[in-house]
């Protein structure tokens, strides 16, 4: 079974998942906002063993816990993150912008391309390239059960902000619709901040669509 654990952490309230395969026990960390001990915990607790982080984009909000993660796990997991970011991580995510700083944790080693196919256990995610919010950002979509980790791509009843370096609002449209609303009605969409949603909700709701 994929069991997945969500968490609210850091300043701005970002949305971070722990998934498991709970057959094999191995688990990976998409978007650590921030308190990596939170997660870890959350992990052994269910003696899970983390073996990967995965970051859909290199915003300083969904990348701050990355290093305490990476630190209180033996053997750091590698981070996955699209090449386009590459820029935006070594800027500490952009925290400066913000007056913060942080430590954005184990320089990524996993190139992250769209169409890829990532493994947990006994499933798949397909990692889709979604830019328009950031330049590298990227979904994670698991078919079966249907769900889709969408960072800050979209959100219920609204869309990610494009005005930070490297937004653009009509690439975000566009890979809303080609990369988002392609997938099925029923998929489930968790995204980086706020409830959760469905596909077919956000074609039929959201006025950014519409």
């Amino acid at each position: 079974m994929l069991e997945i654990v969500s968490f609210t952490l850091g300043q701005v309230m970002t949305n971070t998942y722990l998934i498991a395969d709970t057959q094999t026990a191995e688990a990976v960390v998409i978007d650590p906002a921030d308190e990596g001990e939170i997660i870890v915990g959350a992990a052994r607790q269910r003696g899970w063993r983390i073996t990967s982080i995965w970051l859909t984009h290199a915003h300083f909000d969904h990348i701050a816990g990355a290093g305490q993660v990476a630190d209180l796990v033996n053997p750091p997991p590698p981070v996955a993150l699209h090449p386009e970011d590459y820029p935006l991580w070594r800027f500490q995510g952009g925290a400066a912008l913000f007056g913060m700083r942080i430590d954005p944790g184990p320089e990524p080693s996993v190139t992250l391309t769209h169409g890829q196919i990532l493994r947990l256990g006994e499933y798949q995610f397909e990692t889709r390239h979604t830019p328009g919010h950031t330049r590298g950002h990227v979904i994670f979509y698991c078919a079966n059960p249907r769900i889709a980790f969408v960072g800050d791509v979209i959100f219920q009843g609204s869309i990610g902000r494009t005005d930070l370096p490297g937004g653009n609002y009509q690439t975000l449209l566009n890979s809303i619709r080609s990369q988002v609303l392609s997938l099925p009605d029923e998929t489930r969409i968790l995204s980086g901040h706020g409830p959760e949603t469905t596909v077919g909700a956000e074609r039929r709701h959201n006025p950014f669509l519409n």
